[in-house]
């Protein structure tokens, strides 16, 4: 599925790359007034009236081209949901889970420090605040 988007996203620049230059080579309403009388060329690579069809033409071809890959990929894109939706939540999956309390290297609690003890069992077993908006936003 990856390919086909590669090459939609493919066809696309090109085509807009092309419509770009196509458009830039037109001449304007004003400048037939202007070889009308005189000030420019009447002939040119395609003919006397020859370019003004081609170039719009191909124009055309080439805006409902772009036009049809921009559909295809809306399509694509709503298609086949990403897994996390928005970057919040990905970024929320994504996060590392807290460290563990720090024990000595037997495992066990040091003598004296049941009160801290409790308080640490207390502290995990609430539930965390997130540290960013994301885990106030609703799920779908």
């Amino acid at each position: 599925m990856n390919v086909v988007l590669n090459i939609l996203v493919g066809v696309q620049m090109l085509t807009a790359l092309a419509m770009i230059g196509l458009i830039l080579i037109q001449h304007g309403k004003g400048a037939d007034m202007g070889a009308a009388f005189g000030s420019g060329s009447a002939g040119s690579l395609f003919g006397a009236s020859g370019s003004a069809n081609f170039l719009s033409r191909t124009t055309a071809v080439l805006a409902a081209v772009f036009f049809a890959c921009t559909l295809m990929l809306a399509y694509f894109g709503h298609a086949q949901p990403s897994g996390g939706g928005s970057l919040l939540e990905r970024a929320a999956i994504a996060a590392p889970p807290p460290a563990p309390a720090a024990s000595n290297a037997a495992g066990q609690i040091p003598a004296g420090s049941e009160p801290a003890a409790q308080a640490a069992s207390a502290a995990a077993s609430a539930p965390a605040a997130p540290a960013s908006g994301a885990g106030q936003i609703p799920s779908k």
